[in-house]
């Protein structure tokens, strides 16, 4: 009997899977990531391109209309659409050189000879007439007043009128040439500390020279050592700037960056080396058409009254806990002010205590004397009244003065 055959067993072989090799994968990756870096570069630097060409046509349009100002650690840009080479060309014509000769005495006032003084003037025009304006200290005791012209002309000048309480005076020619380019006077009430300026005269007999700068600051007194007064002339209400001012821009306008006038220099001023000082336009506005019509100014306000500046100091001594304002000393008339009663010394100074601290003037803040004499001189006219609101005695009140004529 035959064995049962057995069938043969097929043992199933395993079904290839199909797979990439791991470096494969890692090549992949790799090819990726470099072509999106690739197009997101290509974006970002078309982005940057654009944005750059923006940013350098801006920078050329600031280069053509900005200007400059470097200083030791920074860049300033002041302004648009400005040119000071087309200021000074639009200004030019109407900034003149004066000169004149001052008489010369030995020490037993004898007459010796003649000394040339030079300044600065500018064209501009009051009730239709056109005049030159200039310091009074540049034709005070003068004879011989010559004016001459960015183009040379030279022609005699007569003065018309001067004040030397505001350092201001007024000449004509004759005839007067009729191509002249007055300039224009603007208020200068509206002037902020750190506004850029334009001077333009003739320092060191240097004619048409132009400098630069900022109002530094407002309502300075100065005291000019050019006046007949042995004490010195002080005017109040003056502008401080860093402009460059020196002996012979006398008389010269400051301009704002229109070619508008908001002052005019004066560089007659002792220890004032780095400070440039100028009238405002205002006090010329307000003078002007009577130098020009009778010769001279006497309007000028006045408390009458001799001060000195608060300080912790005298604050002590008076036993009062006010540490600003202007202490009155003395008062020439009765005005409605009360002068001081005791003679101290404090720091090395006399100083008369007792009297009224001004702290403020028809509401507005008195700090020092640059306060009380700048608000008197642009506020107030001779006969009228302010209110004073003074410290009397330990107590704050206010009282009306009278205010009187600068003699």
């Amino acid at each position: 009997m035959e064995a049962p055959s057995i069938p043969p067993i097929t043992i199933p072989q395993p079904q290839k899977t199909k797979r990439f090799p791991a470096v494969i994968i890692v090549v992949l990756l790799l090819v990726g990531l470099i072509a999106g870096g690739l197009i997101g570069y290509a974006v970002t630097y078309s982005d940057y391109n654009g944005k750059l060409s923006s940013m350098q046509a801006q920078l050329q349009g600031y280069s053509q209309n900005a200007t400059y100002f470097s200083y030791p650690n920074a860049t300033y840009i002041i302004g648009s659409n400005v040119s000071l080479s087309s200021l000074y060309q639009q200004v030019k014509s109407s900034v003149v050189i004066i000169q004149d000769l001052v008489p010369a005495y030995n020490i037993f006032g004898t007459l010796v000879g003649y000394t040339l003084q030079q300044g600065s003037g500018f064209i501009t025009s009051v009730n239709n007439q056109v005049v030159i304006v200039t310091n009074n200290h540049v034709i005070q005791d003068a004879i011989n007043e010559t004016v001459t012209f960015a183009d040379g002309d030279t022609y005699p000048a007569k003065v018309l009128g001067s004040d030397p309480q505001a350092d201001l005076a007024a000449l004509t020619i004759t005839p007067m040439p009729s191509d002249l380019t007055p300039l224009t006077l603007v208020s200068s009430d509206t002037l902020q500390v750190g506004e850029p300026v334009v001077a333009v005269g003739s320092p060191y007999g240097l004619s048409g020279t132009l400098t630069t700068g900022v109002i530094s600051a407002l309502g300075r007194t100065i005291t000019e050592e050019s006046s007949s007064s042995s004490a010195g002339q002080t005017i109040p209400d003056i502008i401080q700037t860093s402009t460059a001012i020196n002996p012979g821009n006398s008389g010269g306008p400051l301009l704002d960056y229109t070619g508008e006038v908001v002052g005019i220099t004066t560089a007659d001023i002792s220890n004032s080396q780095g400070l440039g000082f100028a009238i405002p336009s205002d006090t010329i506005l307000r003078e002007l058409s009577s130098l020009v019509t009778s010769g001279s100014y006497n309007e000028h306000p006045s408390i009458d009254a001799t001060g000195t500046d608060m300080n912790y100091q005298i604050a002590q001594a008076m036993g009062t806990s006010i540490t600003y304002g202007w202490l009155v000393e003395s008062v020439s008339t009765q005005n409605g002010l009360k002068g001081g009663t005791t003679q101290t010394s404090i720091l090395g100074s006399n100083v008369i205590i007792g009297g009224d601290i001004i702290i403020a003037i028809n509401g507005n803040r008195i700090t020092n004397t640059d306060d009380v004499l700048s608000y008197i001189e642009q506020h107030t006219l001779p006969g009228q009244t302010a209110n004073f609101t003074v410290v009397r005695n330990g107590q704050t009140q206010t009282i009306s003065v009278t205010i009187e004529k600068l003699s």
